[in-house]
């Protein structure tokens, strides 16, 4: 057992899929399915189920997952305890208000862990030297790197009566009360239907606005990744394919850092690989860098 196996099982259990894990490591699926074989013959116990849309964590992985976690931990402060101080250069790096915890944490990862860089993380909006944003946001004199590509469901409070149905159409939804959202793509969703819709709130944050759906006072549509972070609340299809597309982002007028250029290029790198196995991979069209 070595700690680089311990890190692609935490990046499996947190995504609860290899191909995805293998993506926010920068190594190929191989790699990460030869970890978990590895560990699971090493402890002698299943780790992870198979099925089609992933992986499911079995009981020996939720107790694994906490001492591995540990482990990782105290080796990066152990790591970290003895080195000089050094400059650090500032990279400043925009994200978009909805994106998921999970996502955003493994992204940055790769950044946070160089001791010559100091990360801080401003709005969309605000100047930076790269972005983390919807590809509809996306400037004409930027470059876009894919990273992923998710649908939007709909979060509901676990008791609606719409949880009964398997998927939503936007008539099930046209006298609910209904959560909306500032940078809120549901527009798309409702925009077939001249039916007036309730607004039982207006939510600045995805964080507030699955807050609110749990404490039942309303629905949201919501990005899948922001929806399955939260337990409490039930999570429906909706018959409208909504989708976005999320990626790096930075201006072709201004040259990247080192540590953007070696960051872009991993995520080119690791885009390429899959594409190498068969495996298919979300965002396979070229950026326009």
């Amino acid at each position: 057992m070595d700690l680089r196996e311990l890190r692609y099982f935490a990046a499996v259990y947190r995504e609860r899929n290899l191909t995805a894990a293998a993506r926010t490591c920068f190594v190929s699926q191989p790699s990460i399915s030869t970890a978990i074989t590895n560990l699971e013959a090493e402890l002698g116990t299943t780790l992870f189920i198979r099925h089609k849309k992933g992986v499911a964590p079995t009981a020996s992985a939720e107790q694994f997952h906490a001492l591995a976690r540990r482990i990782i931990d105290e080796a990066d402060a152990a790591r970290s305890l003895f080195r000089k101080p050094s400059t650090k250069i500032t990279l400043t790096l925009g994200l978009m208000r909805t994106l998921d915890v999970a996502r955003t944490i493994a992204l940055l990862k790769p950044l946070t862990a160089r001791n010559d860089i100091a990360l801080r993380l401003v709005g969309s909006e605000e100047r930076a030297d790269a972005r983390i944003v919807s590809k509809s946001m996306l400037g004409d004199d930027e470059h876009f790197v894919p990273l992923w590509s998710e649908r939007y469901v709909a979060a509901l409070p676990p008791s609606h009566p719409l949880t009964l149905k398997e998927k939503l159409r936007a008539a099930d939804l046209a006298d609910a009360a209904m959560i909306d959202r500032c940078h809120c793509e549901q527009s798309a969703f409702f925009g077939r239907t001249s039916a007036r819709r309730p607004s039982a709130a207006i939510a600045q944050s995805e964080d507030w606005a699955m807050a609110l759906v749990a404490a039942g006072v309303g629905i949201a549509i919501v990005p899948e990744g922001v929806a399955k972070g939260h337990p409490d609340v039930a999570v429906r299809e909706i018959d409208v394919r909504v989708k976005r597309e999320v990626g790096f982002a930075y201006r072709a007028s201004m040259p990247l850092a080192d540590a953007l250029k070696d960051f872009v290029g991993k995520l080119r790198k690791q885009r390429r690989k899959p594409e190498r196995t068969g495996q298919r991979l979300v965002g396979k069209r070229r950026d326009r860098a």
